[in-house]
């Protein structure tokens, strides 16, 4: 049995037929030893004492030790280690002991997020479109793994034309996403990422959508001069001021008008309505055809302001 290693969010691997053969016996984990080969595993606890984690493959136990736990272990906190416990983790087989009389692996995540970085991270470019694996939100941006835990962030104004509050507004810790290189820090060469070009142009939208209908949405920001209504992430509207509606808020709202060439949708907000789950990602690039972007324009052609994204 062969195997490339393929780089992607933890979690990506675990249910793969290839990752089950390899950790199914004290053999396949010897051939992946010695093949080199980046597994996953859920960690299933950590030792306080030494803060390594622990992985039961049922045949033999399995060991990150706290140095191996990650890329950046001399100064990254222990809650970082401690946060994996119950996640899949991903790790390379370093050793194989007799402890007792029972096999111990020694496994670690370091070396595999060091061929991760070395081969794939920094390899990548602006425009490229990868997977990413949504970690932790904070009130600036989503935190994304977007190769063997390896983390890089999408600040809030690029998850979404759309403007939200927080990025739980858009977004779930566990979600799977699409995303695209945004730019590469030149100093300290990290990663940032962007979600909102793959939403969807204006165009693209307001084509869901038709004049002289009533359809959900969600209050965004309130203005003297109106209310922005979110009707999908990478398209909000204008409705009038109304003392009657927060932020937040639920809604059904009626289109008065759609205008491309002001970038405009004009609504009246018809009643508030029960809270639902947030408007689901459509990505309006096929990921699996289209791997790179080179320009991004989601203003219409005759619109009064341009609205793009160069990646260079």
């Amino acid at each position: 049995m062969e195997m490339q290693n393929v780089y992607r969010p933890e979690g990506h691997l675990i249910e793969t037929d290839s990752n089950k053969a390899y950790t199914s016996s004290l053999y396949m984990l010897e051939r992946a030893m010695k093949r080199g080969i980046i597994l996953e595993a859920v960690a299933k606890k950590c030792d306080c004492t030494d803060m390594s984690l622990k992985i039961d493959f049922g045949f033999c136990e399995g060991i990150i030790p706290r140095s191996e736990a990650m890329i950046t272990s001399s100064g990254s906190k222990d809650i970082a280690v401690i946060s994996r416990v119950g996640k899949p983790v991903c790790f390379k087989v370093q050793s194989i002991n007799q402890v007792g009389g029972r096999p111990v692996a020694i496994l670690s995540r370091k070396v595999a997020q060091e061929e991760c970085e070395k081969y794939f991270i920094s390899k990548l470019s602006a425009g490229q479109i990868i997977p990413a694996t949504v970690t932790h939100l904070d009130s600036f941006g989503a935190f994304v793994d977007i190769g063997c835990g390896i983390i890089s962030l999408i600040c809030i104004d690029s998850i979404s034309v759309s403007r939200i509050f927080h990025p739980s507004d858009r977004l779930r810790t566990g979600q799977r996403i699409m995303a695209v290189v945004k730019n590469r820090d030149s100093e300290t060469g990290r990663l940032y990422m962007s979600l909102r070009e793959l939403l969807g142009t204006w165009e693209e939208n307001a084509a869901e959508f038709s004049p002289l209908t009533t359809v959900p949405g969600i209050v965004r920001s309130i203005e003297p001069y109106g209310i922005f209504v979110e009707l999908a992430p990478n398209l909000a509207g204008l409705a009038e001021v109304r003392d009657d509606v927060y932020p937040g808020d639920y809604c059904s709202v009626y289109i008065k008008n759609i205008l491309p060439d002001r970038m405009k949708v004009k609504l009246v907000i018809i009643d508030t309505c029960i809270a639902g789950d947030p408007p689901p990602l459509k990505y309006y690039i096929d990921t699996d055809k289209i791997k790179r972007l080179t320009h991004w324009v989601y203003s219409p052609e005759n619109a009064r302001k341009t609205v793009e994204t160069v990646f260079c």
